[in-house]
Formats: C-alpha cells, structure tokens, sequence
C-alpha cells in the first residue's frame, strides 16, 4: 500500500516539498513515480535528516574531513602536478564558458595540449590558449614576488584576450619574457 506526498508530508511533519526533494534524491527507500506523482511505501519509516541544523556538527565535519586531508599530505610532486593541471583545465574552460566559449571540457584540454577540435571557431581555441597563458604568467609573478603594477595588468589583460590580437606569433615579445614592459 502507498501513501501520497502530502501524506507523507503530514505524517512526517515536513513539507510536501522536502518529500519530493528526499523521494528524487532516492532517499525514501521503495519510492516510485507513477507519472507525476510519487507513491511512497506506507510502512517506510522517515529519512535521516542529513542536513546540518546545528554548527556544533558542521564542525565535527569539518574536523573530520581536515583529519582526512592531513593523511594524505604531503603530496608527492607528480600528486601536485596532476592536480595543478587539472585546475588549470577546469579553471581555464570554466572562465571561458562562462564568456560564451562553446568548447567542452575535455576540448579544452586538447587544446591546452596542443591540439585542434574541428567545428569549434578559431577564437574559442585562442581563448583558451590566451586564458591560460595569462594563468601560467600570474603563477610566474607569485613565484618571482613581482608586484602589482598597471604595466602587469595590461600584460595579463593582453595575454587574456589572445583572440583580439592581430600579432599573435608576430614580432613583439610575450609579456612573460619581460615583466616590466609596457604593452
């Protein structure tokens, strides 16, 4: 026998809503759809509430998963280098899609690899060259302690827009050759 969400709902004493978020989320063991509607198994007892209500247990958590990070440090070199590529891929194809690039994740990473994909325009490719020269540049003003000047937001604003440039591989110099030059 089923009852329905807003059975539930009174039963449990949560809203309607809260049913349907824990029946989509497979939370109510035995709940099936039939159509529209949820039928709910009427001898299912109510989910744990695995929400936190109280900061008391977020720190717990916290505690928790900062006890889990410690035994996996410290990372080895090739650990380090992995994960700083994979942020710069994910970072690099985030950025852009927010800006409209129509390159999907893993595109972005053939392209930061070198390669091409055909039917994409030549300008979402050069945004992601540019996103992530500009990327690999700030990461070299960190390492060196370079400050922050207007000369090296005009150079990361030029490395950025890498599709707006006439001279990309022309004569002048990539800014990260020279910090201190003016674009």
């Amino acid at each position: 026998m089923y009852i329905t969400v807003k059975q539930a709902a009174e039963k449990w004493g949560i809203s309607d809503r809260r049913v349907r978020i824990l029946c989509s989320e497979g939370k109510i063991s035995g709940a099936t759809r039939g159509g529209r509607n949820w039928m709910i198994p009427s001898d299912v007892k109510k989910p744990q509430d695995g929400r936190f209500k109280a900061a008391e247990s977020l720190l717990k958590v916290i505690d928790r998963k900062k006890r889990e990070l410690d035994t996996r440090r410290p990372l080895t070199e090739g650990e380090l280098e992995r994960l700083t590529e994979e942020f710069i891929i994910e970072y690099t194809y985030n950025s852009n899609a927010i800006e409209g690039n129509s390159l999907t994740l893993r595109e972005t990473d053939m392209v930061l690899r070198g390669l091409t994909s055909d039917r994409k325009p030549l300008k979402d490719h050069m945004e992601a060259v540019g996103h992530k020269e500009a990327f690999d540049f700030v990461r070299d003003l960190v390492k060196d302690q370079i400050s922050l000047s207007e000369s090296i937001i005009k150079q990361i604003h030029y490395l950025v827009l890498a599709d707006k440039r006439e001279d990309r591989g022309g004569v002048q110099k990539s800014p990260r050759q020279n910090y201190g030059c003016e674009i």
